[in-house]
C-alpha cells in the first residue's frame, strides 16, 4: 500500500488530498481565516437554559450559539468546574490536577438546570463544527489527542483501542501507561501505539499534559468568550493521525508551509521527515499528480464505478441516499445473480471511498442491485465492513433490510465536502450544464473497451466534433495509435461539423449507430 499526501496552498485556503495507491480517498479544505475547528477549547458563557431540551445554548464567540446537551457535560463536570474556579482564584496551579480532590459524578438522569445556570462561565470543547443552520455542538467532557494516546482529564481509567488485537500487547501498553500517568488523568491508547516503547509513550504523555496546563494558563487572563487552546490546523492534524509506515511522500507547493511541516515532522515524527517534498513546478500540483481529474469524476451526482455501473448520490437535510445502477453492462456468460454480486462489490468499494471523500455524515441509505439468497447479502455486508475498516470516523453498518437496503450511520463533525463539477456548456452558453469535459476522454475509452472486449465488435468508427477528432488523432503517438496497440483494432474518426463540442456517436462496420 502506497499512501501519499498532496497539499495545495492557495491564497485563501489549503486543500489536502490523501491518495492511496494513486487513488484519491480523502479530500479536505481549510480556509486560512478559519479559527473555529473540532478540538478547540473555549472559555465560554452560558446564554440560556432550555429545560425542554435538557440543554443549554452557549456563547463561544461564533455567529450562532453552540449547543450543549446535559449528557455532553460529562460525568465529572463538577470537578472540571471546581478546578477552573480554583485555578482562576489562584488557589491551585494549572499543573495541579494530580493534587486536586475529585468531586462526585453528576446524576446521569439529571437536569441541566440543576448543574449550570445562565451567564455562568464554562470550559467547553468543540465536538462538531457548525453545519447548515445549526450552531456548533460542544462538550465539557474534555479530551486532548496526541500521537499515541488521548488524554482524558478528571478520569483514572486506561483504555486500549479495540483495533489492537493482541491480548499480550494490550496488557503491555496498559501496564506502561498505568505506571507513568499522573493521578486524575485518564488515557485512551491509540492503535498507532502498538509496539511503541516506554520512552515514546512518556514523551507523548508529557506533550498532551503540557497542552492541558497551557489551556489553564490562558484561562486565567481570558474574558469569555475566548479560545484558550487551539487544536492543530487540519494539515498537521491529518499528518498526526494518518502518517505511518505506509506513507511514502508528502508533497506541498508552498515554501512557508513546507518549513512549518518540516519542523513539525522533525519534532514529532523524525523517522518520516525525509518523505516531505517541496513541489516547485509551474504545473498546478493537483494536475501533476492526476488529482484534478479524480475530483471532477468523484464529486458529481453520478459517479462511475468499475465495470460500467454507476452510483447516483442524492443529499437531503436528513440523510444521504445512494442508488447503485448496473448500467446494463453485464457479462453475458454470468448468471444474473453473479452479475449483481460483482456490480455490488465494486459499488461497495466506491461507497466506502465516497463517504470518506465527501465526509458524508448522519444517515446514509444505499440501494444495491437486487441479489438472491441470504449468502449473497451476507457476503456484500461483510465486504462493505472490510472496505470501511480504514474510515477514521465512527460508523455503524446495519445488515441488509428485507427491501435490500443497507443503512449506515457515520459520525458528522464538520460540513460535508460538496464541489460543483458541472461546467458551463460552450454550445448553449450557460442555459444548461454539461458534465466536466476533463472526463470525456475516459468516457469514450470506457465505451470503446466495452464495445470491443464485451460486445465483440469487429469494426468501429467514432463520429465527433472536429476539435475532438483532432485531439484523438493528431501526433505520432496519438490516442488512435494507443487504441490500436491496446485493442488490436484501428478506430476510424469521422469529423462532423454539425455536432456540438462534446457530442460523439459509435458506428459498426455496417455504418449502423451503436447505442450505448
Amino acid at each position: 500500500m502506497n499512501n501519499e499526501l498532496v497539499i495545495d496552498v492557495a491564497e485563501t485556503e489549503v486543500t489536502i488530498a490523501l491518495v492511496k495507491d494513486k487513488r484519491l480517498v480523502e479530500f479536505h479544505r481549510e480556509k486560512h481565516a478559519q479559527n473555529f475547528a473540532v478540538g478547540d477549547f473555549y472559555w465560554a458563557n452560558i446564554k440560556r437554559i432550555m429545560p425542554g431540551l435538557n440543554a443549554a445554548f452557549v456563547d463561544v464567540g461564533h455567529d450562532k450559539d453552540a449547543f450543549l446537551h446535559y449528557l455532553d457535560l460529562g460525568p465529572q463536570y463538577k470537578s472540571l468546574s471546581e478546578f477552573c474556579k480554583q485555578v482562576i482564584a489562584g488557589k491551585l496551579q494549572p499543573a495541579g490536577l494530580p493534587h486536586f480532590t475529585m468531586l462526585p459524578d453528576i446524576d446521569k438522569a439529571g437536569k441541566v438546570s440543576d448543574v449550570v445556570a445562565s451567564n455562568q462561565k464554562i470550559l467547553v470543547q468543540i465536538a462538531k463544527e457548525p453545519i447548515s443552520t445549526k450552531g456548533a455542538r460542544i462538550t465539557s467532557e474534555i479530551s486532548i489527542p496526541g500521537r499515541f494516546i488521548v488524554l482524558v482529564p478528571f478520569s483514572n481509567k486506561v483504555n486500549v483501542s479495540q483495533k489492537i488485537k493482541s491480548a499480550e500487547e494490550r496488557k503491555r501498553l496498559k501496564e506502561i501507561l498505568v505506571s507513568i500517568k499522573p493521578k486524575n488523568y485518564g488515557i485512551i491508547i491509540r492503535t498507532v501505539a502498538e509496539t511503541k516503547n516506554i520512552q515514546e509513550l512518556q514523551a507523548d504523555l508529557d506533550d498532551v499534559v503540557s497542552k492541558w496546563v497551557n489551556c489553564f494558563e490562558n484561562i486565567k487572563g481570558a474574558t469569555a468568550p475566548a479560545k484558550v487552546f487551539g487544536e492543530l490546523d487540519r494539515t498537521s492534524a491529518i499528518i498526526r493521525d494518518l502518517v505511518n509506515d505506509t506513507f511514502h511522500n508528502i508533497h506541498v507547493n508552498d515554501e512557508k508551509l513546507y518549513k512549518e511541516l518540516k519542523a513539525y515532522l522533525v519534532e514529532k515524527y523524525p523517522e518520516k521527515a525525509s518523505i516531505l517534498r517541496l513541489y516547485k513546478s509551474s504545473e498546478p500540483i493537483f494536475e501533476h499528480f492526476g488529482i484534478e481529474k479524480q475530483i471532477m469524476g468523484s464529486f458529481g451526482k453520478i459517479v462511475g464505478i468499475k465495470g460500467g455501473g454507476y452510483l447516483v448520490i442524492e443529499h437531503t437535510e436528513a440523510m444521504h441516499v445512494i442508488d447503485v445502477n448496473s448500467g446494463h453492462r453485464t457479462k453475458n456468460a454470468n448468471s444474473q445473480n453473479t452479475n449483481a454480486i460483482e456490480i455490488n462489490m465494486e459499488a461497495a468499494k466506491e461507497v466506502a471511498r465516497q463517504l470518506r471523500l465527501r465526509d458524508m455524515g448522519g444517515i446514509i441509505v444505499i440501494d444495491f442491485v437486487d441479489m438472491k439468497g441470504a449468502e449473497s447479502k451476507k457476503q456484500l455486508f461483510d465486504f462493505l465492513h472490510q472496505e470501511m475498516s480504514d474510515d477514521r470516523a465512527r460508523h455503524t453498518i446495519l445488515p441488509p433490510s428485507k427491501f435490500g437496503l443497507i443503512q449506515i450511520t457515520r459520525q458528522r463533525v464538520r460540513p460535508e465536502v460538496n464541489l460543483i463539477t458541472a461546467e458551463k456548456c460552450p454550445t448553449c452558453q450557460g442555459t444548461g450544464e454539461i458534465k466536466a469535459s476533463i472526463l470525456l476522454e475516459d468516457e469514450i475509452e470506457n465505451n470503446l473497451r466495452y464495445l470491443i472486449e464485451e460486445q465483440n465488435e469487429r469494426k468501429i468508427s467514432i463520429s465527433l466534433h472536429p476539435f475532438l477528432a483532432a485531439y484523438f488523432g493528431k501526433g505520432i503517438y496519438s490516442k488512435q495509435v494507443k487504441w490500436l496497440l491496446k485493442y488490436k483494432m484501428w478506430v476510424n474518426l469521422q469529423h462532423v461539423m454539425s455536432y456540438s463540442f462534446m457530442e460523439y456517436h459509435f458506428f459498426n462496420g455496417a455504418n449502423d449507430e451503436i447505442k450505448i
